[in-house]
């Protein structure tokens, strides 16, 4: 079982940066692809990208490349999301996952609770 706590959200303008913290417990935190994904209001929840375990090889989705960095800490049981030049559409609710092996977008099987960031114009 992994227990995951999301923080670091809150109100930004547009261009403006936030950090996403996500802490994981358990004692194999390291054998865990991280990921975070997002919903917004009335949206489907979305796949932001993934950081693996084994070689820390990161992945993006095409709307955030260049802008979202997501990295980890494995001594701290934490995985980031850095997110620069930030725009309104990115505004909603931020989710940390994590799973088993090398994943893509799929096959998460613990999720955080979800930490809210709202972009203004």
């Amino acid at each position: 079982q992994v227990q995951l706590v999301a923080s670091g959200g809150g109100l930004v303008q547009a261009g403006g940066s936030l950090r996403l913290s996500c802490v994981a417990s358990g004692r194999t935190f390291r054998i865990y692809t991280m990921a975070w994904f997002r919903q917004a209001p009335g949206k489907e929840r979305e796949f932001v990208g993934r950081i693996t375990s084994s070689d820390s090889s990161t992945y993006y989705v095409d709307s955030v490349k260049g802008r979202f960095t997501i990295s980890r800490d494995n001594a701290k049981n934490t995985v980031y999301l850095q997110m620069n030049s930030l725009k309104p559409e990115d505004t909603a609710v931020y989710y940390c996952a994590v799973g088993v092996g090398y994943l893509g977008r799929t096959g998460y099987d613990y999720w955080g609770q979800g930490t809210q960031v709202t972009v203004s114009s």
